[in-house]
């Protein structure tokens, strides 16, 4: 466990972030955002005023299409669509602030290394060090049909990001600081010899290039990974600084902080993990207030735009069970991760597909926090206490309103105890997320 708590907001561009049909409440202002700049540089002011460590966008780029096999309900309710790009969001929320950094998930699928070490690597050059990485296989069908690509079995994804992941670190090695002259004297800019050419050839990519970016003094961006099945684990050992995870509850937080120790100390790393769970802050002056507003935005939400982002995210039309019997886990060759997360209750038992849409609507398995700033406060300090984890990713319900509550009422307390930092350690996201 790390001596302070870190913090990351996670966003999507999109209409909402995780909580379905936010963008229908009158104090959500992402669906007007979506074509304005300041709603994004603004809600980066935010978060770093209360310090946190970086915003994390997650990311569906494409419209899942596996319930009722329609992009119909999807499209219907904004459920993980529009699909927007987030790598723009990267510069324009940086350009705003001076500390805060910025994760983005950019999948292994639908581009190159060569294209996404270019494009990572120059944000990160520009922001001088505040750009973060989250890499992901691409488990889902629609983006592989968007893409024109066959789908990958779940281990075989892997494979080919270890391949890809291969190629990216070679991008960013062949070229040594000291091979960059800039000799405006001789009109040499770098010395070709000390440069070593990629040409990588493997059972999945090729390569052959020199890196299309300037080494950065701050080194590659910073790695992060959600893997959580047996083979994402192994990926997410030999790849990431950080480790985001979802469980639906404490228990669940627990064995998953054990598996991935254990795992760590396979890849002879010891046992430290850096692991930040999601959770979803509801704050209010009352819990009675905090609850109800959980309720209301709940109540808005149909059981076809839950099933039809949840039915992409398994890999299976959903529409199929029947939504009061208790589920089991099933072989998908999508998340994994997420369907062990989802399908077992806090107390073990079987959830039913109706109950894991309820936890789904608002925080797609998240667990909430609700209630008072102190109640909050009480319940994160418990959290990362008890799990050992190194911190939390936080989802928003409405935006900026969730941002702005937190950091003015739950901040000022987390940072009292001392639990909380008060000022950045450092200028690069690297100095301040593994500080």
């Amino acid at each position: 466990m790390s001596s302070k708590m870190h913090l990351m907001q996670m966003l999507i561009h999109s209409a909402s972030t995780h909580t379905l049909l936010s963008w229908t409440d009158p104090k959500d202002g992402q669906l007007d955002g979506l074509q304005d700049f300041a709603y994004w540089q603004n809600l980066a002011q935010t978060l770093e005023r209360g310090c946190f460590d970086g915003v994390f966008f997650a990311d569906s780029p494409a419209t899942h299409a596996v319930y009722k096999n329609s992009v119909k309900p999807s499209v219907e309710y904004g459920a993980s669509w529009p699909n927007h790009d987030p790598m723009p969001l990267v510069a324009v929320m940086a350009a705003a602030t001076k500390h805060l950094g910025i994760g983005v998930t950019l999948s292994t699928t639908g581009t190159t290394p060569y294209l996404a070490t270019r494009r990572i690597s120059t944000l990160n050059y520009l922001s001088r060090g505040r750009v973060g990485w989250n890499i992901v296989s691409g488990f889902s069908a629609a983006e592989h049909q968007a893409n024109g690509l066959g789908a990958l079995g779940h281990d075989e994804r892997y494979d080919q990001a270890d391949e890809f992941m291969d190629i990216c670190y070679r991008l960013w090695d062949c070229v040594p600081d000291a091979a960059i002259l800039k000799d405006r004297v001789s009109g040499k800019f770098a010395d070709p010899e000390q440069i070593n050419v990629v040409d990588f050839q493997g059972r999945f990519l090729n390569c052959k290039a020199v890196a299309p970016t300037l080494p950065s003094p701050y080194g590659r961006p910073l790695l992060f990974q959600a893997g959580s099945s047996g083979r994402g684990l192994k990926f997410a050992m030999e790849h990431a600084e950080v480790i985001f995870a979802i469980q639906s509850h404490v228990t669940g937080m627990k064995k998953s902080m054990l598996q991935l120790k254990a795992a760590a100390a396979e890849q002879g790393k010891g046992q430290e993990c850096k692991v930040l769970f999601g959770l979803q802050p509801i704050v209010r002056s009352t819990e009675l207030e905090a609850r109800q507003r959980a309720e209301e935005l709940a109540e808005r939400i149909p059981l076809d735009a839950i099933l039809a982002r949840l039915s992409g995210v398994f890999g299976m039309d959903l529409s199929q069970l029947d939504p009061d019997c208790p589920m089991a886990e099933m072989e998908t060759q999508a998340s994994r991760g997420l369907m062990a997360a989802t399908v077992t209750g806090a107390d073990g038992r079987a959830v039913t597909l109706r109950q894991a849409a309820t936890t789904w609507a608002l925080s797609v398995a998240i667990p909430q926090v609700i209630g008072t700033p102190e109640q909050v406060a009480d319940e994160m300090e418990r959290t990362w206490r008890e799990t050992g984890c190194y911190g939390f990713n936080l989802s928003p319900t409405t935006n900026p309103d969730s941002a702005e509550d937190f950091v003015d009422q739950v901040v000022p307390i987390l940072q009292s105890r001392g639990v909380f930092r008060t000022a950045y350690e450092g200028d690069s996201f690297r100095d301040n997320l593994m500080a």
